[in-house]
């Protein structure tokens, strides 16, 4: 089946935005001076945590010892505890502390709040409602 111009455009458009959007949520100012890494890696701990270092590393991306030093940071800040896997004692399984999480939680309200006001300062009725009507057409994409 050939796929036409206009779906590979759009394709790439989409793509591109949502890394774009993505970067833009990472880069975020909500407080603590975190870097876009240990960020990301904050954000991957409270959306799909806990992981091994090693795990962590492999997942976004990265040298074991960059997200070491990534996660003796995020320990310095009191955001994260290391505890024994249970599944195997060598290795050490990461997860958020209480203010990890209240960090996290608060991080994520702060980017939804950043969209909704930025979407209601650029965008009229008609324009968020075609948005709406976007993401719904969008939704077909993942729905299975």
């Amino acid at each position: 089946m050939d796929v036409s111009e206009q779906a590979v455009r759009a394709a790439a458009d989409l793509r591109s935005l949502v890394s774009k959007l993505r970067r833009k949520f990472r880069e975020l100012k909500t407080g603590g001076g975190l870097t876009p890494s240990q960020t990301s890696a904050l954000i991957r701990l409270g959306k799909e945590g806990p992981f091994s270092a090693s795990e962590l590393a492999g997942i976004e991306g990265m040298r074991p010892q960059s997200m070491a030093a990534i996660l003796a940071v995020l320990g310095e800040h009191g955001l994260i505890e290391r505890s024994p896997d249970p599944e195997d004692g060598r290795r050490q399984v990461i997860t958020l502390t209480g203010a990890g999480r209240e960090r996290f939680e608060g991080d994520r309200q702060a980017r939804r709040e950043w969209l909704a006001r930025a979407m209601q300062e650029r965008y009229s009725d008609a324009e968020r409602a075609t948005i709406t009507e976007a993401l719904a057409l969008l939704e077909r994409l993942v729905a299975e």
